[in-house]
């Protein structure tokens, strides 16, 4: 994926009042889904950036040097990193990932630090100004174009340290006499409950497998925790591009006794190994954006990464039609189940 030729909205809008940010020691997270970091680092004293999106952390942290870069779900200072004197926020559809972020990262800014959001007025920028009461006791829109909107504060009252733990959400699943529970923090695919079309997956799938697998778009590592408890002789490797998702993997499988192998991948940009088994419940979103090209680019190569007589399975939505995709990969395709939201497709290599 190649760096953006021109910028997003939020970040045209930045660019019209980068007097905000001249001189200053900035910490920027959120949604940063262009290059306007690279240029945003040469008008900071000093800066930061923490990536919740594997691609664009991978595309940028090289031409980010020397800011500190990091792909996080926690920000942690380096032992000897000053506190900040401005946070800059692109804010998530999910106004509980707004609030994680601002909770996380607060602690790390400096007294009277400014606080500046952008985003889209579809995503709700116009309604997040009540987020930052805890932070300041006043807020104003200093900026609107390109629908979208610049909001800012001052650091002005005393913020509480961060503990994770406080933002874990967990739910109990069940299915077939298999008892998982789920553990998610904001910011992660259907946040605190199991989605209908996951829930039909896993009602559809063998009564046996074993080899090797690999859980693409893991979200909160739901599918492969399940698959774990229930087949004891399987193997899992869960792939995510979201932060959010990759550590909520890791805690559903802590929390379960499990183990399998959790690691960032854009598709199978990460992936070296072939498997038997390829599930997924593929993502149609990219930040606020309706998105195909993971999805596709899954289908498109999934065979690639299957052993001989291996098996892709996949969850979507009634309304997405892979099924041209499947057919022009596998000779061998399937529909295994649908009810009236999702279906279950299925191909043999």
């Amino acid at each position: 994926m190649a760096l953006n030729a021109t910028l997003s909205n939020p970040s045209q809008v930045l660019q019209r009042n980068e007097s905000l940010f001249s001189g200053k020691s900035i910490l920027v997270a959120g949604n940063i889904d262009d290059h306007y970091p690279i240029e945003l680092q040469t008008i900071a004293s000093s800066s930061c950036f923490c990536f919740n999106d594997f691609r664009y952390y991978e595309k940028l942290k090289d031409k980010l040097q020397p800011s500190e870069v990091q792909f996080t779900a926690n920000y942690q200072p380096k032992e000897k990193q000053n506190k900040f004197d401005l946070l800059l926020i692109y804010i998530p559809k999910a106004k509980a990932e707004i609030e994680y972020l601002l909770a996380n990262l607060t602690p790390h800014l400096t007294e009277d630090a400014d606080i500046v959001l952008v985003g889209e007025k579809k995503c709700g920028i116009k309604s997040v100004s009540g987020l930052l009461k805890p932070y300041s006791d006043n807020s104003n829109t200093i900026d609107s174009a390109r629908h979208c909107s610049v909001i800012y504060a001052q650091l002005n009252k005393t913020v509480k340290p961060f503990v994770q733990a406080d933002w874990i959400k967990e739910y109990q699943l069940n299915i077939d006499d298999i008892s998982l529970t789920v553990c998610s923090l904001p910011g992660v695919f259907s946040f605190g409950e199991l989605d209908k079309g996951s829930e039909l997956l896993l009602k559809n799938l063998p009564n046996t497998l074993e080899g090797e697998g690999l859980d693409f778009g893991c979200g909160a590592g739901v599918l492969s925790s399940y698959l774990l408890k229930k087949h004891k002789q399987l193997k899992m490797d869960l792939i995510d591009v979201n932060i959010y998702a990759i550590e909520s993997a890791k805690l559903t499988l802590e929390k379960n006794t499990l183990s399998a192998n959790v690691f960032a991948s854009d598709v199978f940009s990460h992936v070296n190994k072939e498997y038997d088994l390829l599930l997924s419940n593929p993502p149609f979103h990219s930040g606020q954006k309706t998105n195909y090209d993971a999805a596709e680019t899954f289908i498109n190569q999934s065979i690639n990464f299957l052993k001989k007589k291996g098996k892709m399975t996949i969850v979507a939505n009634k309304f997405l039609r892979y099924e041209p995709l499947l057919t022009a990969t596998y000779q061998k395709f399937s529909e295994d189940t649908q009810n009236n939201k999702f279906k279950v497709l299925s191909c043999l290599k």
